[in-house]
């Protein structure tokens, strides 16, 4: 029989896109009032990956990440999910979102993504919210899945996430010793 223990602590980031800096920047703000302060944000990049969001929030929009300092609980990710969810409603526009926040976090094993959204490979976790496992991350490397998100496979993602994974492990280390 195996042995239960606590999860090991994961380091919190939230991808935005958004149409405006300015919309960004507030939720930035936001976050920032609901999390730690922040300690990584990726370059802004152009969100070219799918029209999905066109209808509602216009475009051209932008991705950027941001990552807060600490570790915490991955329990907490429904939780976070659905205070970004209601941070957007916040921040809507005549009904209209301005700005799309996923937060997800990096592990010593993989970057998961919370969403709304099931699908075959999604796991269900608590109050409708789901995970998405984006990479493993196996030999010092970010490995893509069957299903990993067309962006999420580009050179600027990846450059992001290595350097947060670089990140997490140093803040690992920090608190074991």
């Amino acid at each position: 029989m195996g042995k239960i223990t606590p999860f090991r602590k994961v380091k919190l980031f939230c991808g935005l896109l958004a149409g405006q800096t300015a919309d960004a920047e507030k939720a930035i703000a936001l976050l920032g009032e609901h999390f730690s302060s922040i300690d990584s944000r990726s370059p802004v990049m152009p969100f070219i990956a799918t029209d999905y969001y066109r209808e509602e929030m216009g475009e051209p929009l932008f991705r950027q990440f941001i990552s807060f300092q600490g570790l915490l609980a991955p329990e907490k990710l429904p939780a976070i999910k659905i205070l970004t969810n209601s941070l957007e409603k916040k921040l809507a526009t005549a009904g209209k979102r301005t700005v799309n926040i996923d937060p997800g976090y990096i592990s010593d094993a993989n970057v998961v993504i919370a969403t709304c959204k099931n699908h075959y490979h999604r796991v269900p976790l608590k109050r409708g919210i789901y995970a998405h496992l984006e990479y493993v991350l196996k030999n010092k490397q970010i490995h893509f899945l069957p299903w990993t998100y067309p962006d999420f496979q580009s050179e600027a993602y990846l450059d992001y996430f290595r350097k947060l994974f670089l990140l997490f492990k140093e803040e690992n280390r920090n608190m074991a010793g």
